[in-house]
Protein backbone atom coordinates (compact mmCIF):
# COMPACT_ATOMS: atom_id res chain seq x y z
CA UNK A 1 0.00 0.00 0.00
CA UNK A 2 2.89 2.32 0.72
CA UNK A 3 4.23 2.27 -2.55
CA UNK A 4 0.86 3.07 -4.11
CA UNK A 5 0.80 6.23 -1.82
CA UNK A 6 3.95 6.99 -2.40
CA UNK A 7 3.28 6.94 -6.89
CA UNK A 8 0.34 9.34 -6.39
CA UNK A 9 -2.38 6.72 -6.34
CA UNK A 10 -4.77 6.90 -3.06
CA UNK A 11 -5.85 3.49 -2.49
CA UNK A 12 -8.55 4.46 0.04
CA UNK A 13 -10.06 7.07 -2.56
CA UNK A 14 -8.49 10.38 -1.30
CA UNK A 15 -7.85 11.93 -4.33
CA UNK A 16 -10.95 11.29 -5.95
CA UNK A 17 -12.84 12.64 -3.06
CA UNK A 18 -10.40 15.69 -3.76
CA UNK A 19 -11.79 15.80 -6.97
CA UNK A 20 -15.33 15.52 -5.45
CA UNK A 21 -14.80 18.71 -3.89
CA UNK A 22 -15.22 20.66 -7.02
CA UNK A 23 -18.29 19.03 -8.42
CA UNK A 24 -20.56 21.91 -7.68
CA UNK A 25 -18.36 24.27 -9.19
CA UNK A 26 -18.72 22.90 -12.48
CA UNK A 27 -18.99 26.12 -14.29
CA UNK A 28 -15.81 27.62 -12.79
CA UNK A 29 -14.13 24.70 -13.53
CA UNK A 30 -15.06 25.20 -17.52
CA UNK A 31 -13.71 28.31 -17.15
CA UNK A 32 -10.24 27.26 -15.75
CA UNK A 33 -10.26 24.49 -18.55
CA UNK A 34 -10.76 27.49 -21.12
CA UNK A 35 -8.07 29.73 -19.57
CA UNK A 36 -5.71 27.03 -19.76
CA UNK A 37 -6.11 26.55 -23.47
CA UNK A 38 -5.94 29.85 -24.18
CA UNK A 39 -2.60 30.97 -21.71
CA UNK A 40 -1.15 27.80 -23.86
CA UNK A 41 -2.03 28.82 -27.05
CA UNK A 42 -1.07 31.85 -26.49
CA UNK A 43 2.55 30.65 -25.50
CA UNK A 44 3.07 28.65 -27.82
CA UNK A 45 2.13 30.91 -30.22
CA UNK A 46 5.11 33.12 -29.88
CA UNK A 47 7.98 30.68 -30.58
CA UNK A 48 6.47 30.60 -34.18
CA UNK A 49 6.22 34.34 -34.41
CA UNK A 50 10.10 34.53 -33.12
CA UNK A 51 10.60 32.24 -36.19
CA UNK A 52 8.73 34.28 -38.50
CA UNK A 53 10.48 37.61 -37.26
CA UNK A 54 14.26 36.24 -37.78
CA UNK A 55 13.04 34.52 -41.30
CA UNK A 56 12.48 38.25 -41.89
CA UNK A 57 16.21 39.00 -41.98
CA UNK A 58 17.41 37.20 -44.90
CA UNK A 59 21.14 38.45 -44.79
CA UNK A 60 23.31 41.92 -44.85
CA UNK A 61 20.81 44.54 -46.00
CA UNK A 62 18.14 42.26 -47.02
CA UNK A 63 15.51 42.87 -44.60
CA UNK A 64 11.90 42.09 -44.96
CA UNK A 65 10.87 45.51 -42.57
CA UNK A 66 7.48 44.87 -43.41
CA UNK A 67 7.39 41.84 -42.55
CA UNK A 68 9.38 42.14 -39.25
CA UNK A 69 6.98 44.83 -38.27
CA UNK A 70 3.93 42.61 -38.57
CA UNK A 71 5.56 39.85 -36.48
CA UNK A 72 6.68 42.21 -34.04
CA UNK A 73 2.87 43.58 -33.71
CA UNK A 74 1.58 40.07 -33.12
CA UNK A 75 4.26 39.62 -30.92
CA UNK A 76 3.14 42.61 -28.56
CA UNK A 77 -0.62 41.61 -29.10
CA UNK A 78 -0.03 38.27 -28.12
CA UNK A 79 2.24 38.66 -24.99
CA UNK A 80 -0.63 40.93 -24.08
CA UNK A 81 -3.51 38.37 -24.08
CA UNK A 82 -0.85 36.20 -22.45
CA UNK A 83 -0.47 38.03 -19.80
CA UNK A 84 -4.77 38.91 -19.48
CA UNK A 85 -5.34 35.36 -19.74
CA UNK A 86 -2.62 34.27 -17.26
CA UNK A 87 -4.46 36.53 -14.85
CA UNK A 88 -7.84 35.77 -15.28
CA UNK A 89 -6.54 31.89 -14.77
CA UNK A 90 -4.77 32.47 -11.80
CA UNK A 91 -7.62 34.59 -9.82
CA UNK A 92 -10.30 31.51 -11.29
CA UNK A 93 -8.04 28.53 -9.92
CA UNK A 94 -7.32 30.83 -6.38
CA UNK A 95 -11.07 31.10 -6.26
CA UNK A 96 -11.90 27.10 -6.88
CA UNK A 97 -9.03 26.34 -4.41
CA UNK A 98 -9.94 28.11 -1.51
CA UNK A 99 -13.75 27.89 -1.83
CA UNK A 100 -12.93 24.31 -1.77
CA UNK A 101 -10.45 24.23 1.14
CA UNK A 102 -13.12 26.46 3.07
CA UNK A 103 -16.05 24.23 2.32
CA UNK A 104 -13.86 21.37 3.21
CA UNK A 105 -13.44 23.09 6.62
CA UNK A 106 -16.46 23.99 7.43
CA UNK A 107 -17.38 20.53 7.05
CA UNK A 108 -14.60 19.76 9.28
CA UNK A 109 -15.78 21.92 12.72
CA UNK A 110 -19.39 21.59 11.94
CA UNK A 111 -19.17 17.07 12.22
CA UNK A 112 -16.63 18.02 14.91
CA UNK A 113 -19.63 19.33 17.12
CA UNK A 114 -21.68 16.34 15.98
CA UNK A 115 -19.39 13.54 17.02
CA UNK A 116 -19.82 11.95 20.01
CA UNK A 117 -17.95 12.88 23.66
CA UNK A 118 -15.87 9.68 23.53
CA UNK A 119 -13.97 10.42 20.47
CA UNK A 120 -13.37 13.92 21.40
CA UNK A 121 -12.10 12.79 25.05
CA UNK A 122 -9.45 9.94 23.05
CA UNK A 123 -8.00 12.28 20.66
CA UNK A 124 -5.70 15.07 21.62
CA UNK A 125 -7.56 18.70 21.39
CA UNK A 126 -4.21 19.97 19.70
CA UNK A 127 -4.13 17.38 17.18
CA UNK A 128 -7.75 18.33 15.99
CA UNK A 129 -7.25 22.03 15.59
CA UNK A 130 -3.88 21.21 13.44
CA UNK A 131 -5.92 18.97 10.61
CA UNK A 132 -8.60 21.75 10.51
CA UNK A 133 -6.17 24.78 10.59
CA UNK A 134 -3.07 23.35 9.33
CA UNK A 135 -4.18 20.43 7.24
CA UNK A 136 -6.44 22.68 5.05
CA UNK A 137 -3.99 25.52 4.87
CA UNK A 138 -1.54 22.55 3.22
CA UNK A 139 -4.68 21.14 1.30
CA UNK A 140 -4.94 24.83 -0.25
CA UNK A 141 -1.45 24.86 -1.05
CA UNK A 142 -1.48 21.97 -3.41
CA UNK A 143 -4.67 22.08 -4.93
CA UNK A 144 -3.49 25.52 -6.14
CA UNK A 145 -0.21 24.06 -7.47
CA UNK A 146 -2.60 21.54 -9.37
CA UNK A 147 -4.87 24.03 -10.79
CA UNK A 148 -2.33 26.89 -11.62
CA UNK A 149 0.65 24.69 -12.69
CA UNK A 150 -0.94 21.03 -13.98
CA UNK A 151 -3.05 21.46 -16.83
CA UNK A 152 -0.93 23.72 -18.29
CA UNK A 153 1.94 21.97 -18.05
CA UNK A 154 0.33 18.43 -19.51
CA UNK A 155 -1.44 20.70 -22.02
CA UNK A 156 2.05 22.74 -23.54
CA UNK A 157 4.00 19.39 -23.55
CA UNK A 158 1.37 17.68 -25.71
CA UNK A 159 0.57 20.61 -27.75
CA UNK A 160 4.52 21.31 -28.13
CA UNK A 161 5.19 17.82 -28.78
CA UNK A 162 2.59 18.70 -32.05
CA UNK A 163 3.28 21.06 -33.12
CA UNK A 164 7.07 20.42 -33.36
CA UNK A 165 6.41 16.97 -35.09
CA UNK A 166 4.56 19.51 -37.35
CA UNK A 167 7.77 21.84 -37.90
CA UNK A 168 9.81 18.68 -38.14
CA UNK A 169 9.29 15.39 -38.01
CA UNK A 170 13.17 14.13 -37.64
CA UNK A 171 13.93 16.46 -34.56
CA UNK A 172 10.75 15.76 -32.77
CA UNK A 173 11.56 11.91 -32.74
CA UNK A 174 15.04 13.07 -31.30
CA UNK A 175 12.58 14.74 -28.33
CA UNK A 176 10.20 12.07 -27.83
CA UNK A 177 12.91 9.77 -27.42
CA UNK A 178 14.50 11.56 -24.40
CA UNK A 179 11.83 12.33 -23.11
CA UNK A 180 11.42 9.26 -20.66
CA UNK A 181 14.22 10.67 -18.83
CA UNK A 182 12.53 13.75 -16.91
CA UNK A 183 9.48 11.03 -16.40
CA UNK A 184 11.48 8.81 -14.82
CA UNK A 185 12.84 11.08 -12.74
CA UNK A 186 10.22 12.41 -11.87
CA UNK A 187 8.24 9.43 -10.73
CA UNK A 188 11.67 8.23 -8.92
CA UNK A 189 11.28 11.81 -6.82
CA UNK A 190 7.53 10.95 -6.14
CA UNK A 191 8.37 7.59 -5.18
CA UNK A 192 10.23 8.81 -2.16
CA UNK A 193 9.08 11.83 -0.78
CA UNK A 194 5.44 10.88 -0.89
CA UNK A 195 6.02 8.52 2.66
CA UNK A 196 7.91 10.92 4.21
CA UNK A 197 5.24 14.06 3.56
CA UNK A 198 2.50 11.53 5.23
CA UNK A 199 4.90 11.48 8.58
CA UNK A 200 6.00 15.07 8.20
CA UNK A 201 2.15 15.30 8.22
CA UNK A 202 1.28 12.74 10.95
CA UNK A 203 3.96 14.19 13.46
CA UNK A 204 3.40 17.56 12.99
CA UNK A 205 -0.50 16.98 14.35
CA UNK A 206 1.08 15.39 17.59
CA UNK A 207 3.34 18.49 17.87
CA UNK A 208 0.78 20.45 18.08
CA UNK A 209 -1.28 18.47 20.41
CA UNK A 210 1.49 17.85 22.73
CA UNK A 211 2.52 21.47 22.61
CA UNK A 212 -1.44 22.39 23.08
CA UNK A 213 -1.21 19.89 26.44
CA UNK A 214 1.66 21.37 27.78
CA UNK A 215 0.54 24.67 27.54
CA UNK A 216 -3.05 24.34 28.83
CA UNK A 217 -1.05 22.74 32.00
CA UNK A 218 2.26 24.76 31.90
CA UNK A 219 1.06 25.57 36.06
CA UNK A 220 1.54 22.03 37.21
CA UNK A 221 4.85 21.15 34.81
CA UNK A 222 6.58 24.36 36.48
CA UNK A 223 5.05 23.59 39.98
CA UNK A 224 6.59 19.80 39.56
CA UNK A 225 9.99 20.71 37.94
CA UNK A 226 8.99 18.95 35.10
CA UNK A 227 10.32 21.27 32.28
CA UNK A 228 13.02 19.04 31.69
CA UNK A 229 11.23 16.12 30.97
CA UNK A 230 8.87 18.38 28.80
CA UNK A 231 11.49 19.55 26.86
CA UNK A 232 12.75 16.23 26.20
CA UNK A 233 9.50 14.83 25.12
CA UNK A 234 9.42 18.03 23.04
CA UNK A 235 12.42 17.50 21.44
CA UNK A 236 12.47 14.18 20.91
CA UNK A 237 9.32 14.53 18.62
CA UNK A 238 10.44 17.80 17.00
CA UNK A 239 13.30 15.85 15.78
CA UNK A 240 11.65 13.33 14.64
CA UNK A 241 9.63 16.06 12.51
CA UNK A 242 12.37 17.30 11.87
CA UNK A 243 13.73 14.28 10.22
CA UNK A 244 10.80 13.64 8.39
CA UNK A 245 10.83 16.86 6.73
CA UNK A 246 14.25 17.14 5.81
CA UNK A 247 13.76 14.32 3.91
CA UNK A 248 10.39 15.45 2.40
CA UNK A 249 11.90 18.68 1.22
CA UNK A 250 15.77 16.38 -0.19
CA UNK A 251 13.28 15.06 -2.04
CA UNK A 252 11.20 17.33 -3.43
CA UNK A 253 14.43 19.83 -3.76
CA UNK A 254 15.21 17.43 -6.17
CA UNK A 255 13.03 18.06 -8.68
CA UNK A 256 14.44 20.97 -10.49
CA UNK A 257 18.12 20.07 -10.37
CA UNK A 258 17.00 17.05 -11.84
CA UNK A 259 14.48 17.55 -14.30
CA UNK A 260 16.67 21.04 -15.60
CA UNK A 261 19.51 18.59 -16.26
CA UNK A 262 17.67 16.19 -18.19
CA UNK A 263 15.79 18.98 -20.31
CA UNK A 264 19.43 20.68 -21.04
CA UNK A 265 20.17 16.97 -22.54
CA UNK A 266 16.90 17.11 -24.64
CA UNK A 267 17.48 20.89 -25.60
CA UNK A 268 21.32 20.41 -26.81
CA UNK A 269 20.63 17.45 -28.85
CA UNK A 270 17.63 19.22 -30.73
CA UNK A 271 20.80 22.35 -31.47
CA UNK A 272 22.81 19.61 -32.41
CA UNK A 273 20.82 17.42 -34.27
CA UNK A 274 18.55 20.82 -35.61
CA UNK A 275 22.05 22.43 -36.85
CA UNK A 276 22.76 19.43 -39.04
CA UNK A 277 19.17 19.46 -40.69
CA UNK A 278 19.42 23.19 -40.90
CA UNK A 279 22.83 22.35 -42.97
CA UNK A 280 20.86 20.06 -45.36
CA UNK A 281 17.87 22.58 -46.13
CA UNK A 282 15.70 20.34 -44.14
CA UNK A 283 14.47 23.35 -42.07
CA UNK A 284 15.28 27.46 -42.37
CA UNK A 285 16.98 29.00 -39.52
CA UNK A 286 13.81 30.74 -38.43
CA UNK A 287 12.22 27.03 -37.62
CA UNK A 288 15.49 25.91 -35.87
CA UNK A 289 15.04 28.97 -34.02
CA UNK A 290 11.25 28.92 -33.32
CA UNK A 291 11.76 24.58 -32.35
CA UNK A 292 14.34 25.22 -30.13
CA UNK A 293 11.98 27.97 -28.74
CA UNK A 294 9.58 24.98 -28.50
CA UNK A 295 12.10 22.64 -26.95
CA UNK A 296 12.37 25.25 -24.05
CA UNK A 297 8.53 25.32 -23.49
CA UNK A 298 8.66 21.69 -24.12
CA UNK A 299 11.17 21.51 -20.68
CA UNK A 300 9.50 24.18 -18.64
CA UNK A 301 6.05 22.04 -17.86
CA UNK A 302 8.46 18.65 -16.58
CA UNK A 303 9.92 21.07 -14.24
CA UNK A 304 6.66 22.14 -13.03
CA UNK A 305 4.51 19.08 -12.91
CA UNK A 306 7.34 17.06 -10.87
CA UNK A 307 6.81 19.95 -8.49
CA UNK A 308 3.12 20.07 -8.64
CA UNK A 309 3.53 15.86 -7.91
CA UNK A 310 5.69 16.37 -4.81
CA UNK A 311 3.75 19.29 -3.74
CA UNK A 312 0.23 16.96 -4.04
CA UNK A 313 1.91 14.21 -2.11
CA UNK A 314 1.86 16.57 0.65
CA UNK A 315 -2.06 17.86 0.08
CA UNK A 316 -2.90 13.84 -0.36
CA UNK A 317 -1.78 12.97 3.23
CA UNK A 318 -3.71 16.44 4.86
CA UNK A 319 -6.66 15.80 3.12
CA UNK A 320 -6.24 11.88 4.16
CA UNK A 321 -6.47 13.37 7.74
CA UNK A 322 -9.21 15.83 7.34
CA UNK A 323 -11.52 12.69 5.33
CA UNK A 324 -10.57 10.32 8.12
CA UNK A 325 -11.75 13.06 10.47
CA UNK A 326 -15.27 13.58 8.23
CA UNK A 327 -15.39 9.32 8.21
CA UNK A 328 -16.12 9.25 11.98
CA UNK A 329 -19.39 8.16 12.86
CA UNK A 330 -21.53 10.88 14.08
CA UNK A 331 -23.03 10.79 17.30
CA UNK A 332 -26.12 8.20 16.90
CA UNK A 333 -29.22 10.21 15.90
CA UNK A 334 -32.14 10.72 17.86
CA UNK A 335 -34.69 7.86 17.80
CA UNK A 336 -37.50 8.91 14.88
CA UNK A 337 -39.83 8.48 17.39
CA UNK A 338 -38.16 10.19 19.93
CA UNK A 339 -40.39 12.78 21.82
CA UNK A 340 -39.65 16.26 22.93
CA UNK A 341 -39.27 16.76 26.77
CA UNK A 342 -41.21 19.98 27.20
CA UNK A 343 -42.29 20.70 30.65
CA UNK A 344 -39.40 18.37 32.81
CA UNK A 345 -40.91 17.45 36.11
CA UNK A 346 -37.71 16.04 37.42
CA UNK A 347 -38.37 12.28 38.22
CA UNK A 348 -34.84 10.06 37.63
CA UNK A 349 -34.84 6.17 37.38
CA UNK A 350 -31.78 3.89 36.96
CA UNK A 351 -32.77 0.72 36.53
CA UNK A 352 -29.76 -1.84 36.70
CA UNK A 353 -27.14 0.49 34.76
CA UNK A 354 -24.04 -0.70 34.06
CA UNK A 355 -21.59 1.12 31.53
CA UNK A 356 -17.51 0.87 30.86
CA UNK A 357 -15.28 3.05 28.90
CA UNK A 358 -13.68 -0.10 27.54
CA UNK A 359 -15.44 -3.11 27.14
CA UNK A 360 -13.09 -5.01 29.50
CA UNK A 361 -13.30 -2.26 32.52
CA UNK A 362 -16.46 -1.42 33.40
CA UNK A 363 -17.00 1.91 35.35
CA UNK A 364 -20.59 1.35 36.70
CA UNK A 365 -21.93 -1.81 37.75
CA UNK A 366 -25.92 -2.88 38.27
CA UNK A 367 -26.40 0.91 39.53
CA UNK A 368 -30.22 1.57 40.79
CA UNK A 369 -31.23 4.74 42.30
CA UNK A 370 -35.14 6.15 42.29
CA UNK A 371 -35.24 10.22 42.14
CA UNK A 372 -38.49 11.84 43.48
CA UNK A 373 -39.17 15.24 41.35
CA UNK A 374 -37.27 18.19 43.49
CA UNK A 375 -35.66 15.46 45.56
CA UNK A 376 -31.72 16.93 45.95
CA UNK A 377 -29.52 13.86 45.62
CA UNK A 378 -25.65 13.86 46.97
CA UNK A 379 -23.35 11.39 44.97
CA UNK A 380 -20.00 11.14 47.61
CA UNK A 381 -17.15 8.81 47.14
CA UNK A 382 -13.67 8.71 46.37
CA UNK A 383 -11.93 9.67 43.41
CA UNK A 384 -12.90 7.70 40.49
CA UNK A 385 -15.76 5.99 41.80
CA UNK A 386 -17.91 6.84 38.79
CA UNK A 387 -20.10 9.58 40.04
CA UNK A 388 -19.52 12.24 37.16
CA UNK A 389 -19.99 8.77 35.00
CA UNK A 390 -23.62 9.12 36.65
CA UNK A 391 -23.58 11.96 35.43
CA UNK A 392 -22.90 11.70 32.03
CA UNK A 393 -24.67 9.33 31.78
CA UNK A 394 -27.84 11.14 32.76
CA UNK A 395 -27.41 13.59 30.24
CA UNK A 396 -26.78 11.16 27.72
CA UNK A 397 -22.99 12.49 26.52
CA UNK A 398 -22.34 8.45 26.80
CA UNK A 399 -25.45 5.32 26.48
CA UNK A 400 -25.49 2.79 28.62
CA UNK A 401 -24.29 -0.40 28.33
CA UNK A 402 -26.77 -2.28 29.68
CA UNK A 403 -30.08 -1.08 31.64
CA UNK A 404 -31.56 2.29 31.39
CA UNK A 405 -31.50 6.14 32.75
CA UNK A 406 -35.56 7.19 32.75
CA UNK A 407 -36.16 10.39 33.03
CA UNK A 408 -39.82 11.49 33.60
CA UNK A 409 -41.02 7.66 33.44
CA UNK A 410 -39.38 7.36 29.57
CA UNK A 411 -35.54 5.89 28.83
CA UNK A 412 -32.97 9.37 27.73
CA UNK A 413 -32.90 7.46 24.47
CA UNK A 414 -36.60 7.85 23.43
CA UNK A 415 -36.29 11.95 24.14
CA UNK A 416 -34.38 13.82 21.67
CA UNK A 417 -31.25 15.56 23.33
CA UNK A 418 -32.00 18.83 22.71
CA UNK A 419 -35.22 19.07 24.52
CA UNK A 420 -33.16 16.43 27.36
CA UNK A 421 -29.96 18.14 27.95
CA UNK A 422 -31.70 21.98 27.57
CA UNK A 423 -33.99 20.45 30.77
CA UNK A 424 -30.65 20.52 32.75
CA UNK A 425 -28.30 23.10 33.96
CA UNK A 426 -24.78 21.98 35.18
CA UNK A 427 -21.90 23.43 36.95
CA UNK A 428 -18.89 21.23 36.71
CA UNK A 429 -15.67 22.09 38.74
CA UNK A 430 -13.78 22.74 35.25
CA UNK A 431 -15.40 25.62 34.22
CA UNK A 432 -15.79 27.12 30.22
CA UNK A 433 -15.11 30.89 29.82
CA UNK A 434 -15.77 31.45 25.19
CA UNK A 435 -14.07 34.49 23.97
CA UNK A 436 -16.89 36.91 23.86
CA UNK A 437 -18.38 39.27 26.40
CA UNK A 438 -19.19 38.71 29.83
CA UNK A 439 -22.69 39.41 29.15
CA UNK A 440 -22.59 37.05 26.11
CA UNK A 441 -21.09 34.10 28.18
CA UNK A 442 -23.42 34.71 30.89
CA UNK A 443 -26.84 34.48 28.93
CA UNK A 444 -25.09 31.49 26.93
CA UNK A 445 -28.75 29.33 27.82
CA UNK A 446 -30.67 32.62 27.25
CA UNK A 447 -29.58 34.48 24.58
CA UNK A 448 -32.50 36.81 24.45
CA UNK A 449 -32.30 37.88 28.12
CA UNK A 450 -31.87 41.51 28.98
CA UNK A 451 -28.53 42.94 30.62
CA UNK A 452 -31.20 43.74 33.89
CA UNK A 453 -31.85 40.02 34.00
CA UNK A 454 -28.17 39.27 33.21
CA UNK A 455 -26.97 41.66 35.64
CA UNK A 456 -29.31 40.25 38.59
CA UNK A 457 -27.97 36.76 38.25
CA UNK A 458 -24.39 37.90 38.75
CA UNK A 459 -25.98 40.00 41.47
CA UNK A 460 -27.13 36.14 42.90
CA UNK A 461 -24.21 34.64 42.33
CA UNK A 462 -22.02 37.09 44.12
CA UNK A 463 -20.23 38.40 40.57
CA UNK A 464 -21.42 41.33 39.78
CA UNK A 465 -18.90 43.08 42.33
CA UNK A 466 -16.12 42.16 40.09
CA UNK A 467 -17.68 42.17 36.62
CA UNK A 468 -18.50 45.81 37.53
CA UNK A 469 -14.54 46.38 38.01
CA UNK A 470 -13.61 45.05 34.74
CA UNK A 471 -12.64 47.67 32.16
CA UNK A 472 -16.22 47.82 30.02
CA UNK A 473 -18.12 46.10 33.03
CA UNK A 474 -20.41 43.49 31.37
CA UNK A 475 -19.24 44.27 27.68
CA UNK A 476 -16.00 43.63 28.55
CA UNK A 477 -14.39 40.80 26.23
CA UNK A 478 -12.87 38.01 27.99
CA UNK A 479 -9.80 36.29 26.48
CA UNK A 480 -10.79 32.39 26.83
CA UNK A 481 -9.84 31.73 30.46
CA UNK A 482 -6.92 33.98 30.90
CA UNK A 483 -8.79 37.02 31.75
CA UNK A 484 -10.33 35.31 34.83
CA UNK A 485 -9.11 33.70 38.00
CA UNK A 486 -10.74 30.09 38.78
CA UNK A 487 -13.01 31.62 41.11
CA UNK A 488 -14.35 34.24 39.04
CA UNK A 489 -14.69 32.02 35.91
CA UNK A 490 -16.83 29.75 38.22
CA UNK A 491 -19.15 32.70 39.26
CA UNK A 492 -19.41 33.37 36.18
CA UNK A 493 -21.07 29.61 35.20
CA UNK A 494 -23.01 29.43 38.25
CA UNK A 495 -24.96 32.71 36.98
CA UNK A 496 -24.97 31.37 34.11
CA UNK A 497 -27.31 28.58 35.41
CA UNK A 498 -28.68 30.73 37.51
CA UNK A 499 -30.01 32.80 34.57
CA UNK A 500 -30.85 30.23 32.63
CA UNK A 501 -33.67 28.85 35.79
CA UNK A 502 -33.32 25.10 34.15
CA UNK A 503 -36.21 22.47 35.70
CA UNK A 504 -33.00 20.26 37.23
CA UNK A 505 -29.54 21.03 38.28
CA UNK A 506 -26.36 19.19 37.96
CA UNK A 507 -23.67 20.77 40.15
CA UNK A 508 -20.11 18.93 40.31
CA UNK A 509 -17.88 20.70 42.80
CA UNK A 510 -19.58 24.03 41.98
CA UNK A 511 -18.02 25.92 44.57
CA UNK A 512 -14.45 24.37 44.59
CA UNK A 513 -12.67 27.29 43.30
CA UNK A 514 -14.25 29.97 45.42
CA UNK A 515 -13.54 31.52 48.98
CA UNK A 516 -14.93 30.74 51.98
CA UNK A 517 -16.74 33.71 52.67
CA UNK A 518 -17.98 33.60 48.96
CA UNK A 519 -18.68 29.99 48.92
CA UNK A 520 -20.86 30.29 51.63
CA UNK A 521 -22.99 33.11 49.89
CA UNK A 522 -22.96 31.18 46.32
CA UNK A 523 -24.33 28.41 48.74
CA UNK A 524 -27.29 30.14 49.76
CA UNK A 525 -27.82 31.43 46.11
CA UNK A 526 -27.95 27.51 45.01
CA UNK A 527 -29.39 26.47 47.87
CA UNK A 528 -32.29 28.89 46.18
CA UNK A 529 -32.14 27.89 42.72
CA UNK A 530 -32.11 24.07 43.89
CA UNK A 531 -35.71 24.68 45.40
CA UNK A 532 -38.03 22.52 44.26
CA UNK A 533 -35.95 21.50 41.27
CA UNK A 534 -34.59 18.12 41.12
CA UNK A 535 -30.88 18.20 41.55
CA UNK A 536 -27.53 16.01 41.36
CA UNK A 537 -24.64 17.25 43.78
CA UNK A 538 -21.19 16.05 43.22
CA UNK A 539 -18.80 16.98 46.62
CA UNK A 540 -16.45 15.80 47.99
CA UNK A 541 -16.66 18.54 50.73
CA UNK A 542 -19.40 16.78 52.80
CA UNK A 543 -20.29 20.47 54.64
CA UNK A 544 -21.91 20.88 51.52
CA UNK A 545 -24.34 17.82 50.99
CA UNK A 546 -25.77 17.59 54.75
CA UNK A 547 -28.94 19.18 54.12
CA UNK A 548 -29.57 16.62 50.41
CA UNK A 549 -32.87 14.66 50.96
CA UNK A 550 -30.47 11.26 49.12
CA UNK A 551 -27.02 11.00 49.54
CA UNK A 552 -25.66 8.01 47.37
CA UNK A 553 -22.22 6.86 48.64
CA UNK A 554 -20.46 5.49 45.54
CA UNK A 555 -17.51 2.48 45.50
CA UNK A 556 -16.24 0.04 42.87
CA UNK A 557 -18.84 0.96 40.59
CA UNK A 558 -22.04 0.38 42.39
CA UNK A 559 -23.76 2.76 44.99
CA UNK A 560 -22.68 1.57 48.20
CA UNK A 561 -24.90 3.40 51.08
CA UNK A 562 -27.81 5.62 50.40
CA UNK A 563 -29.66 7.70 52.76
CA UNK A 564 -29.93 10.72 54.73
CA UNK A 565 -26.92 12.25 56.52
CA UNK A 566 -28.14 11.19 60.01
CA UNK A 567 -29.39 7.54 58.69
CA UNK A 568 -25.90 7.21 57.15
CA UNK A 569 -23.82 8.80 59.98
CA UNK A 570 -26.26 6.20 62.42
CA UNK A 571 -25.02 3.21 60.30
CA UNK A 572 -21.61 3.32 60.97
CA UNK A 573 -20.33 2.76 57.34
CA UNK A 574 -18.47 4.38 54.63
CA UNK A 575 -20.13 7.56 54.64
CA UNK A 576 -19.33 7.73 58.42
CA UNK A 577 -15.79 7.12 58.41
CA UNK A 578 -15.39 9.78 55.02
CA UNK A 579 -17.55 12.43 57.52
CA UNK A 580 -15.09 12.04 60.62
CA UNK A 581 -11.93 11.58 58.34
CA UNK A 582 -13.04 15.43 57.17
CA UNK A 583 -14.41 16.72 60.71
CA UNK A 584 -11.88 14.20 63.11
CA UNK A 585 -11.00 17.21 66.23
CA UNK A 586 -7.43 17.61 65.82
CA UNK A 587 -4.95 17.87 68.96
Amino acid sequence: MSEKIARGVAPDGTVRRMIGLFSARRGTLVLAALLTVAVVVCTLSLPVLSGQAVDCVVGPSEVDFGGLTRSLAWIAVVLVATAAFQWALTATTNRLAFDAALDLRRRCFDHLQELPLSYLDSHGHGDLASRIVTDADMLTNGLLMAFQQLPVGVLTIVVTLVFMFVLNPAIAAVVALLTPISIFTARFIATHSAKHFSGQTRLRGELTSYVEEMVGGISAVETFEMQEDVAARFAETDAALGQESFKAVFFSSLVNPTTRFANALVYAAIGIFGAFVAMAGGITVGGLSAFLGYADQYAKPFNDISGVATELQNSVACARRLFALLDEPAEEPDAADAAVLEEPRGEVRLEHVAFGYEKDRPVLRDVDLSVRPGMRIALVGETGCGKTTLINLIMRFYDVTSGSVRVDGRDVRDWTRESLRAGWGMVLQDTWVRRATVRENVSMGRPDATLEEVRAACREAYADDFISRLPQGYDTVLDGSSALSAGQRQLLCIARVILARPAMLILDEATSNIDTRTELLVQRALANLMRGRTSFVVAHRLSTVRDADLICVMADGVIAEQGTHDELLAAGGRYKHIYESQFAPTE
